[in-house]
């Protein structure tokens, strides 16, 4: 069978600012969250590499925008740095950042590669962390600002932007699970900090349809379907729970313009509701998106609580379910996680049925693998397990397609082997292997067979 999408469809990978640019001196970027964590906790980095060690995009944009143009690409998503083009976050603009970003811009236009623009990737500035970031309402303003400039400084070159990429992540993962910096274990401040984000998110979409800019604006959410272990109703209880805190309490603020009221009723009750005025939640209900970015890499299944939680235990969704590791899953084992590809298909499903069928993208798909120095094969690393992931994951998205799901276009996680948030380049998940010794980039086999699928439009499903 062959598997064909529309002329228009947009092929290619993303990245962020963070994991790619890198810096060199006189580049006057200011200080964010992950430099400064990943100098000062280096013990929670693998192997102890900083944001100054990624795959060097800022010295090298030109060649690797035509390493993109050897793939075909025709979109690519990135981001801005926020403390790259505003070093304290608030004041004076960087020159440098502005003409690496304008280069960056036109490069990537000149080659017929529509930039698909974001403008948070997890990467507060650290003076405004300093303040508190998204816990301080003044952030909202000064993220606001930010977001004015880029849209006066970039309007004409962009015609998709995007406020943050995945907003539940800096809220679940810094304030609650220990997992990015600041570090703080509180669920309290964790609501707090995502309420902030959509605050932001709104106030940014405001200016955007205020201003004199053409194009159009939406938002990448990381969506992590939820499957019950079974159909007890216990369990089904649970999967309800875990979708309400980690999937719903996003997704209808930002596509229905309300928190959905089990959440409130269950924060009420346990003390846990953040600070909200009134005139938050008029300016949520009133802001609409044009396109959603969806970021999906793997299931969450659970199950009913086998015990109790600790009542004098940090609040925490976990309360409400445990996860069940389901017999005879698929593992990518490097990263811990399970591949089920049939996951994308039901996103698309509950995009097209419960929000409204807006038109989204894939912003984010892929597999990371530890070692893969050992697929090299004649200089180049033969990934095929990377061509099959894909090729399942297209083959449920192009299903879903079919049936009348507004999916616009696919990205792959990523470009060019990248450093990550804590993993910096232990799992590999690139289109090009970047060789950490001598900087160079090669391409990789899934990079000859996506060119091959961009330019036909289309693969067969031969494995």
């Amino acid at each position: 069978m062959e598997y064909n999408f529309s002329k228009d469809f947009f092929w290619g990978a993303a990245t962020s600012a963070t994991q790619s640019e890198g810096t060199i001196a006189g580049d006057n970027k200011g200080e964010n969250i992950w430099d400064y964590a990943s100098k000062n906790y280096n013990h929670r980095f693998f192997e102890g590499v900083t944001t100054e060690h990624t795959s060097r995009f800022y010295q090298e944009m030109e060649a690797d925008l035509d390493r993109m143009a050897a793939l075909s690409f025709n979109s690519f998503r990135t981001s801005i740095s926020w403390s790259r083009l505003i070093p304290e976050g608030t004041g004076e603009v960087n020159p440098e950042a502005v003409d690496f970003y304008t280069r960056m811009l036109d490069g990537l236009n000149q080659r017929g590669i529509k930039p698909f623009i974001n403008l948070y990737h997890f990467d507060m500035p650290m003076k405004l962390q300093e303040i508190g970031g998204f816990e301080n309402r003044e952030v909202i303003e000064a993220y606001r600002a930010y977001a004015k400039i880029c849209f006066d400084l970039f309007h004409e070159k962009v015609a998709y932007w995007f406020t943050f990429n995945e907003p539940m992540i800096p809220a679940e993962a810094g304030y609650l699970h220990d997992r990015h910096y600041p570090y703080v274990v509180d669920f309290k401040r964790a609501a707090q900090v995502l309420h902030h984000i959509i605050l932001a998110h709104c106030e940014a979409v405001k200016v955007f349809r205020q201003g004199p800019y053409q194009g159009k604006i939406g938002i990448i959410m990381d969506v992590i379907p939820v499957y019950p272990r079974s159909q007890h109703p216990a369990d089904l209880k649970a999967a309800e729970m875990a979708d309400l805190f980690y999937t719903r309490s996003l997704n209808e603020a930002i596509l229905k313009g309300r928190y959905p009221q089990e959440l409130k009723a269950i924060l009420t009750r346990y003390d846990q509701m953040p600070r909200v005025e009134e005139q938050d939640l008029a300016l949520i209900a009133e802001t609409t998106i044009d396109l959603l970015g969806i970021n999906y890499y793997r299931p969450r299944r659970v199950k009913a609580k086998e015990s109790l939680p600790n009542p004098e235990g940090v609040f925490s969704p976990e309360w409400f379910y445990d996860d069940y590791e389901m017999p005879g899953r698929r593992m990518n084992t490097s990263r811990g996680i399970e591949i089920y590809p049939h996951g994308l298909y039901d996103i698309a499903k509950k995009i097209q049925l419960k929000y409204g069928n807006i038109d989204w993208f894939v912003s984010e798909n892929g597999i990371g693998i530890q070692g893969e120095e050992t697929f090299i094969e004649g200089g180049q690393v033969q990934d095929n397990y990377r061509i099959a992931f894909l090729k399942e994951h297209l083959i449920e998205l192009h299903q879903a397609m079919m049936e009348g799901s507004n999916c616009l276009g696919y990205h792959m996680w990523t470009f060019v082997d990248c450093w990550s948030w804590q993993n910096a380049f232990k799992n590999r998940y690139g289109f090009y292997r970047l060789d950490l010794e001598t900087g160079e980039k090669t391409m990789k086999k899934s990079g000859l067979w996506f060119k091959e699928v961009i330019q036909k439009n289309g693969f067969s499903n031969e494995f």
